[in-house]
């Protein structure tokens, strides 16, 4: 089980962006959270994807209190945790190769000799055809670029994903293909999923429950 208590977080200890927020992902459960922007979602993935570190509060994983955070969370515990962000730019390292950017997290954990059977897999059940492997993030679309992205957070075979807006900047057509990987994953392996969003027809499509923002977290 993932919990998130009473968690207060942001950029600015005077200011934070999320104040005393409370949510339960039970294994296996898809659990949206939808809310407007700049209401703070994002920053609360980030805290339930050990990326960053809050003001306030306690993470819970599978009972275990988390004391580190980014870097200086367990690896069992960072690798746990799969995650897509919005824009696919901002979270691809332009100088690698798509083949690349799927295979660091494996290269990071010592697994290198699984990376070649590992990449080939997941661009096939992306939709990433083996010829854009070789090319670099300004080489390929938005779109092409997202399915690399989901490729690299399912690398590791994590127990939880967290989607935060993961399609907002995607069309209709990849949208659905997508959100059919995430599903197709979470029925393989039981994985948990939290989405964040803003929209709540998709995410009351999605997922088997929404927490609305206002439910969540104070202000």
């Amino acid at each position: 089980m993932l919990e998130l208590k009473g968690i207060t977080a942001g950029y600015d200890r005077r200011g934070p962006v999320v104040r005393d927020a409370h949510l339960a992902l039970h294994p296996g459960e898809a659990l949206g959270l939808l809310g407007p922007s700049g209401c703070g979602k994002s920053t609360l993935a980030r805290v339930a994807a050990l990326l960053h570190r809050p003001d306030r509060g306690t993470v819970v994983f599978d009972g275990r209190t988390v004391t580190g955070f980014r870097y200086r969370a367990p690896r069992s515990l960072r690798t746990a945790v799969g995650v897509v962000f919005q824009q696919p730019r901002l979270s691809a390292d332009p100088r690698l190769s798509l083949y690349d950017l799927v295979a660091e997290p494996l290269r990071a954990t010592g697994r290198r000799a699984e990376a070649e059977a590992a990449v080939a897999e997941l661009a096939d059940r992306v939709g990433l055809g083996a010829g854009l492997l070789a090319r670099r993030p300004h080489q390929v679309s938005d779109g092409q670029l997202q399915r690399a992205c989901l490729a690299r957070a399912l690398v590791l075979r994590p127990r939880w994903l967290v989607c935060d807006e993961m399609t907002a900047m995607l069309d209709a057509s990849t949208t659905a293909a997508l959100v059919g990987v995430v599903e197709e994953y979470r029925e393989e392996t039981g994985a948990g999923l939290l989405a964040v969003g803003h929209d709540p027809v998709l995410l009351g499509r999605w997922c088997d429950r929404t927490a609305h923002w206002s439910d969540v977290a104070d202000g």
